[in-house]
């Protein structure tokens, strides 16, 4: 098989080389970032991609979107993404967009070099093979964005003044309601993203935070308790 490596870590990157090329397969490219890596893939023609998620030079998710390049380009292509850990970002794109043999593994936990390269034979041969913990935090996303799509439009303005870390008082002058109305929004919102009532008082802190784990905005500091 004939394999493109994207691999920032020098180390890492020609410890696959080596690894890969022992267990029979040809290493076409072996890469220290993305920059002209599409211009590469178009010539060397591998039969499988292999990116770290980070690369050079934020190293953020440069890997994760040239993925996501090479599959726009070629459906067909099996990729390999390994990370240390979930972009949640732009993993769900990638496995829920329709193409060919894909894997998502974390390095921490590939424990074993035989099963590795068993698994990127395997992605190379047309299977998809993701590491449970990206499964995991996938669908724990999707709950959340389930819950989120529970608030009306009113609670969650509410949700995102709470945000910008205003009181009750200030969300009523704001939306020119009573407090009272706010309080009860801010129950609701609570009631909806099944956030209990315990004794720390904190389910404002975690309904703010689900706010931001769905991308909401926040520009202040968030008060702490309940809306009573």
């Amino acid at each position: 098989m004939r394999i493109l490596i994207c691999e920032d870590s020098a180390l890492l990157r020609e410890g696959l080389v080596r690894l890969l090329a022992d267990a029979g397969h040809e290493v076409v490219a072996a890469l220290p970032d993305a920059t002209g890596i599409d211009h590469t893939v178009a010539t060397t023609s591998p039969d499988l991609c292999i990116l770290d998620v980070r690369l050079p030079p934020t190293r953020t998710d440069e890997g994760i979107r040239a993925a996501l390049r090479l599959r726009a380009a070629d459906p067909r292509l099996p990729v390999l993404v390994l990370s240390q850990y979930v972009e949640e970002r732009y993993a769900s794109d990638l496995i829920a967009g329709k193409g060919g043999a894909l894997g998502y593994l974390l390095k921490d936990r590939v424990a074993d070099v035989g099963e590795f390269v068993e698994s990127v034979e395997r992605i190379g041969a047309g299977d998809t093979i993701l590491d449970p913990e990206v499964v995991a935090q996938l669908l724990s996303r999707r709950a959340l964005d389930a819950r989120m799509s529970r608030l009306t439009d009113r609670e969650a303005s509410v949700l995102a003044l709470i945000a910008e870390g205003k009181s009750n008082h200030a969300i009523a002058k704001t939306l020119f309601v009573s407090e009272g109305s706010v309080e009860k929004h801010i129950t609701a919102v609570f009631q909806k993203l099944d956030l209990e009532q315990d004794e720390s008082g904190n389910r404002r802190v975690l309904a703010v935070l689900a706010h931001l784990e769905h991308g909401g905005p926040a520009t202040g500091a968030t008060q702490t308790g309940d809306p009573s």
